[in-house]
């Protein structure tokens, strides 16, 4: 501290502010009634999540039978990996001011539906379909929305099949319908939206290197449908 900020803050002034902030903190913001405040009105959030994550079970198990009933008939697991996750608070926020929605339960509810998510990575694009129809076809999920960037890509470049579902879960003492978003993606295209996801939050590019890596991945996204095709077409001769 300089001379001019002794000035300002008298010697041991800046302890005393310091032990004074600790007390406050102590005495208000850990306090027995706050404490009480903050779980009163953290545990229907909580709840809630738990929820989408009991969602997330019954989704990840209908893919799991489904893998496992068509390895019988493809002879080769048309699935290779589950990813899943439920949305961090802060990123659900951020979502909710985003998109206007009012901060309660049922809003979130009503207008996110990307807070359960659940990624299928399948070997080839034609696995993708297959996979997609014959859950799509189970008379307890009901399809709420569907984009298909795969057949239509991002200009990105992006690639993969979204699903916005309701699958029933079943709780102690009621069922309760829950949304969630499914993405669908070849190996090589999961590879790919990796890479650009990082791109997307790297900020302290120059803007000209950004939009030269944006192009080199937009031509990075054509050659990897390109190779999807190749891929699958060997597959198909090898069956044969």
């Amino acid at each position: 501290m300089n001379e001019e900020e002794n000035m300002l803050f008298p010697v041991g002034m800046e302890n005393s502010l310091s032990t004074y902030r600790e007390d406050f903190v102590r005495e208000n913001l850990m306090s027995d009634s706050f404490l009480d405040f903050v779980e009163e009105n953290t545990k229907p959030i909580d709840q809630l999540f738990a929820y989408y994550q009991c969602a997330i079970m019954e989704v990840e198990t209908k893919f799991r039978v489904l893998d496992e009933s068509l390895s019988v008939e493809l002879e080769r697991n048309p699935i290779e990996s589950i990813k899943s996750r439920v949305k961090s608070v802060d990123s659900l926020l951020r979502k909710m001011r985003k998109k206007n929605v009012a901060l309660n339960l049922a809003a979130i509810e009503e207008n996110i539906n990307d807070v359960a998510g659940v990624r299928v990575i399948c070997s080839f694009p034609d696995d993708i379909y297959e996979i997609a129809s014959a859950f799509l076809a189970q008379d307890d999920i009901t399809l709420i929305a569907r984009k298909d960037y795969i057949k239509d890509p991002k200009p990105s470049g992006y690639r993969s099949l979204h699903l916005i579902v309701e699958v029933p879960i079943f709780l102690k003492d009621e069922k309760r319908n829950m949304k969630v978003e499914v993405q669908f993606r070849t190996i090589a295209m999961d590879f790919w939206a990796s890479l650009e996801h990082k791109l997307h939050y790297k900020h302290d590019l120059p803007p000209e290197r950004a939009k030269a890596l944006a192009d080199e991945l937009r031509d990075c996204a054509e050659r990897i449908e390109e190779l999807d095709l190749r891929m699958q077409a060997v597959r198909n001769e090898c069956h044969e």
